[in-house]
């Protein structure tokens, strides 16, 4: 099972950064609702990973059974791997290649509050939630690192719960003649 996990899980951590890798190659052109598109796509395209690494384990390591309990478990080590790829390589690029997120970000959010119509009131409290990100992230990595994990562990938990209940087969049991 270990190595199922370890194979599935480090593909699947690959794939899911996919999105905001791409979506970085240029740091000054970054077009951020669209990378939150692909993000999350390399999210779920990474996780469908996990009813493979289950249907694997389930046909070729334990005689076409498995129950619940260990399909969901096989996903939640593989999400667990993929979710510290995820971020691992989004600190990386938090902290060495990108400048300004949270200003981009913020430039965005407010044009997408100022076309919905909102107060400046309401528009000032957003920029300030923004800005208590922005000082989080850049001093305190380890927090930066928490808060990352619940862009993608809760995916890969929903899913291998999906993945488990429908990959879940009992032992066949011999039939007595």
């Amino acid at each position: 099972m270990k190595k199922n996990v370890w194979t599935f899980g480090v593909i699947a951590g690959f794939i899911s950064t996919i999105g905001f890798v791409i979506g970085t190659i240029n740091p000054d052109t970054i077009d951020m609702e669209k990378g939150m598109i692909y993000g999350f796509a390399s999210m779920i395209l990474a996780f469908s990973l996990t009813f493979v690494a289950i249907k694997n384990y389930r046909d070729k390591y334990n005689g076409g059974a498995v129950s619940f309990k260990k399909a969901f478990l096989i996903g939640l080590y593989i999400s667990l791997i993929a979710s510290s790829i995820y971020v691992a390589v989004w600190l990386v690029e938090y902290y060495f290649i990108l400048d300004n997120f949270w200003g981009k970000y913020a430039e965005m959010h407010q044009a997408n509050l100022v076309a919905e119509g909102l107060s400046q009131e309401k528009i000032a409290t957003e920029m300030a939630t923004i800005d208590g990100y922005k000082e989080l992230y850049d001093n305190n990595p380890l927090l930066a690192g928490l808060i990352t994990y619940t862009e993608i562990l809760p995916l890969g938990i929903v899913i291998s719960l999906i993945a488990a209940a429908i990959l879940k087969r009992k032992p066949q049991t011999p039939q007595i003649a």
